[in-house]
């Protein structure tokens, strides 16, 4: 099973290769997939005959406990024969359907393969999770096969309609799914068929939520509007996917959960109901539609209304009618959808109005029309006529419910007549419908569909035989499919329902008025309609209250419901220890002093750099704190990351005005401070709850001895950065290059690793006479922006800064450092080098572009993951390699180091494009309006002389 699914993947990616050379006719070797799954069922049908099972488990996610769990029994054998074997006749009619220029045939080619492949694995998946994965795949790619003609607006809009409704009930499927897996100990449906479910209104209300997402999928009510709107897809995807694959998977849900699920209380009157109530309503609009595509889409709607009635009420005589049922409307709808998109390739029209004697110009053609609508309508000896019997027999004991059966089919019945005589009939007054040659193999398809269809009734025997392991999950069988049942109600029934839709159709004339009057008020397209428009102006108005375009706004809503929510639970069930140590140093309350002092102070600060460094006083407080708590790793990093913080303000506060606004008044900047206080204590007292919550033992206490004995390294803090949490750090590094990239591209003007600021003759730097340079780019600042003490001390230590970073990058492994210190520091000592000679200066510190210096850092970092997995053992996995060199002596080299170098590299290049785009850019930015508002002084000059 799994080998199939690789096929189909394979498939799907190679597909848009093989039409860019054979154009459509690459569907032939396509369809060899879905052959080769239809093939491999064929061959598991003694198995499957004796009630057997084909399982396959791999190993998948095995830290949540799932696995590629695949189990084929009858009923996904079933739908394996289905979705291979009609999936492999629809793409051998879509390599002639598609003329040889067709736009996007690459694009329908390989998701048509993609959607077979994630068809089979829905069926194929025991483990609910895995499922609901595939469930998933199906609705992206029904959304990328309805919506194959993006130039026109009806179909974009289907797609959309089919990927909502079908989205949404999915998502809630999933967490029904979840509530049923959690609480019966595995998600498993081999195993929960085996288990005892929890009862009570838990499980009613899982059991609803999966039966959203099965009544959605298949377009059951009052879902049903997404269905008719995706006959906007091509007619080779509706006789797929929307007659024997995806709207099917809703009726294989129910088929697959009906055994254990159907004793719960909602589950048989939600799903009698939605079928029932489907099956009329499809069957009276299948009645007034004028589109031969429309009126199969309808009549595909209420008979999944059946089917649905049939699979999912849980008896044992109903399963068996309704696997035979699902088989005949795969193989009878499909046929007649691809009977269509013959009619509209040859004779380019599908309205029946227009429509008129085509028998008489393709009798073949009209023939296999005939069969496939003649199983749909239920006469002998098609499998129609077998399994409309059985889902008779199967509700004699529920009148009611028979009752509303037979007038569905009596339906069903009538637009079966109306599909013929619409399609083939002779008009009177319409000009005779003449049908261009048709292409060989758009004819087999639906010929070897149809008669396939009168292959299994007749062989209604051996249907039985391969059928009926699955109706004795619900119990003792009583029924049979035979293509003689005898003389007995449901072949009265029969016989009624005939004779009802002949005569319906015979008064469709008078007939006329009144179903173009009895209609409902509001159609399913309507309420959808209603739906999104009343949830746009919903998200307009919420909007226009909301986002108002003030920060302050934005930061006092999420504070104020950080305070309000978590804050108010905490004052609820108080989940602290009775007793908590403020302090355990008398140094500590005098930090804290300090600290709370400077975030009062920043509160009431007027200037803005004033605020800046008073909020760094809070910072540096608490670095103190962690050097107070022996955490000399942690305080050296806040101390660096503060001082980097305070630079960067430093380059942002030359944009800004020097004191803040006069506003908020004073009222509104007391309301700040509250809220300010509740969100600290808020976040104090989830800091508390937080470390009064545990109960298991914390995993950081194994770090210490696997520092030692796997990182092999005494620095815990460097050794969980680059061994034991190595891929957390990769995750952060990403992100930082995502960050540096983004904040570049807000800034930047033109390319960020481009070549160096060219400077003019006069500014090159060049030794002055008479005078030294301490730096080059000093010299092409103004004299006023100069400071020869900062160049000065720049010069002296900029080299043992960055001689210092490197220590710290060495040393890290066992003692206070590492490549994030080390990095930090060499983005102080280029800080240095930029504050004291401009941007040019930086040019002549770094020249390198940051983008290369941060590629190369991640490069390394990932590559150090590759190599690990290289040398045979896991990601980033450390390795001690024991080396001597003259002098020096023995000394070790752990492969981590080439890991913290990555990191190293990735903070000086966050640093390098930090400096280049809020310093040399704003530079940059800022000369050039000077010399604008230069050049336009001098003009208003030049024209006041004047």
């Amino acid at each position: 099973m799994l080998v199939l699914l690789i096929l189909h993947l394979v498939a799907a990616l190679v597909a848009p290769l093989l039409v860019r050379w054979w154009g459509p006719r690459a569907c032939y070797p396509l369809a060899l997939a879905p052959a080769a799954a239809f093939g491999w069922a064929v061959l598991r049908t003694p198995d499957v005959a004796q009630g057997g099972a084909v399982a396959e488990t791999y190993p998948w996610i095995s830290q949540l406990g799932l696995d590629l769990a695949l189990r084929t029994t009858t009923l996904s054998w079933l739908l394996t024969l289905l979705v291979g074997g009609v999936g492999a006749l629809v793409l051998v009619y879509s390599a002639r359907y598609f003329p040889p220029d067709a736009a996007g045939m690459a694009r329908y080619a390989g998701v048509m393969v993609g959607f077979a492949g994630a068809m089979l694995g829905l069926v194929f998946a025991d483990d609910l999770l895995l499922l609901y994965v595939c469930w998933e795949l199906t609705t992206v790619f029904s959304y990328l096969l309805i919506g194959h003609s993006t130039e026109r607006r009806s179909a974009r809009w289907a797609a959309a309609q089919a990927l909502i409704v079908t989205t949404l009930g999915g998502l809630a499927m999933l967490v029904g799914f979840i509530m049923l897996g959690h609480h019966a100990g595995t998600y498993r449906w081999s195993e929960l068929a085996e288990r005892p479910l929890p009862g009570g209104p838990y499980l009613v209300v899982a059991v609803l939520l999966i039966l959203l997402g099965a009544l959605s999928k298949s377009a059951l009510l009052p879902f049903t509007s997404w269905l008719p709107v995706a006959m906007a897809a091509p007619t080779p995807v509706s006789a797929y996917l929307h007659a024997a694959a995806m709207v099917k998977a809703g009726i294989y849900l129910l088929g697959l959960l009906a055994p254990m699920l159907a004793v719960v209380g909602p589950w048989r009157p939600v799903v009698l109901v939605a079928g029932l109530v489907t099956m009329v309503l499809g069957g009276w609009a299948a009645l007034r539609q004028t589109d031969l595509k429309l009126l199969l889409a309808y009549g595909t709607v209420s008979q999944l209304g059946l089917l649905a009635v049939a699979v999912g009420v849980g008896t044992a005589d109903a399963a068996l009618a309704g696997v035979a049922m699902l088989l005949a409307h795969a193989l009878f709808k499909s046929a007649l959808f691809l009977v269509v998109g013959v009619i509209d390739h040859g004779a380019g029209t599908r309205d029946l109005r227009k429509l008129s004697g085509l028998w008489r110009d393709s009798p073949f053609l009209a023939g296999v029309a005939v069969l496939a609508a003649a199983s749909m309508a239920g006469l002998p000896p098609l499998v129609g006529f077998v399994a409309k019997e059985a889902v008779f027999a199967a509700f004699t004991d529920r009148p009611l419910v028979l009752a509303v059966l037979v007038v569905g089919t009596v339906l069903t019945v009538a637009y079966s007549i109306r599909f013929v005589w619409g399609a083939f009939g002779a008009r009177p007054g319409v000009a005779p419908t003449r049908l261009r040659r048709v292409a060989l193999p758009m004819l087999v398809p639906p010929t070897v569909l149809a008669g396939a269809g009168l292959v299994a009734g007749t062989a209604a025997g051996a249907l039985d035989n391969l059928l009926h392991p699955y109706a004795e999950l619900f119990g003792t069988v009583d029924a049979h499919l035979a293509l003689w049942p005898g003389l007995h109600l449901p072949l009265g029934l029969s016989g009624v329902t005939l004779v009802g839709g002949a005569v319906l159709f015979a008064l469709r004339g008078p007939l006329a008025p009144a179903l173009a009057r009895v209609r409902s008020p509001v159609t399913g397209q309507q309420g959808y309609e209603w739906i999104t428009h009343r949830f746009d102006r919903t998200a307009v108005d919420v909007t226009s209250v909301t986002q108002r375009g003030s920060l302050p706004q934005y930061l006092g809503l999420i504070l104020v419901v950080l305070s309000t929510v978590p804050g108010g639970v905490l004052l609820v069930i108080r989940p602290w220890a009775h007793s908590i140590d403020l302090w355990s140093s008398p140094v500590q309350p005098v930090v804290l002093v300090v600290i709370a002092g400077g975030a009062l102070l920043a509160v009431g600060a007027r200037r803005r750099l004033t605020a800046m460094l008073l909020v760094g006083m809070t910072g540096y407080g608490t670095a103190m704190l962690f050097v107070l708590h022996g955490a000399p790793d942690l305080a050296l990093t806040q101390f660096l990351v503060e001082t980097v913080t305070i630079a960067i303000f430093v380059l942002v506060l030359r944009r800004l005005p020097e004191r803040f606004s006069v506003r908020p008044l004073r009222s509104s900047r007391w309301i700040r401070r509250m809220i300010g206080l509740t969100v600290g204590l808020t976040v104090a007292g989830l800091a508390v709850a937080a470390t009064s919550a545990r109960q298991a033992p914390s995993i950081s206490e194994r770090f210490p001895s696997l520092a030692v004995e796997q990182g092999h390294g005494r620095n815990v803090v460097n050794v969980t950065l680059v061994d034991i949490r190595a891929w957390d750090t990769l995750g952060e590094l990403a992100v930082l290059v995502v960050a540096a990239t983004g904040v570049a591209s807000l800034v930047f003007q033109q390319s960020r690793t481009g070549p160096r600021p060219r400077r003019l003759e006069a500014d090159r730097g060049e030794p002055v006479a008479g005078r030294r340079v301490w730096l080059r780019g000093g010299a092409t600042l103004r004299e006023r922006n100069r400071s020869i003490v900062l160049e000065v001390v720049t010069r002296l230590i900029f080299h043992t800064a960055v001689l210092f970073s490197l220590y710290l990058l060495f040393s890290g492994h066992n003692a206070p450092g590492g490549g994030f210190a080390g990095g930090l520091v060499a983005g102080l000592a280029l800080t240095m080098r930029y504050l004291a000679g401009g941007r040019y200066e930086l040019a002549e510190a770094a020249p390198v572009g940051a983008g290369t210096v941060l590629g190369a850092g991640l490069a390394l970092a990932v590559g150090g993951a590759v190599a690990s997995l290289l040398a045979g053992g896991a990601a980033l996995e450390s390795v001690k390699v024991d080396l001597w060199l003259p002098v020096v002596g023995d000394f070790y080299l752990i492969t981590s180091l080439f890991f913290d170098v990555g990191v190293y590299l990735v903070v000086i290049g966050l640093a390098l494009d930090v400096l280049r785009s809020l310093g040399a850019e704003v530079d940059r930015n800022i000369e050039a309006a000077g010399r604008g508002a230069q050049g336009g002084l001098a003009v208003e000059r030049r024209g006041g002389s004047r």
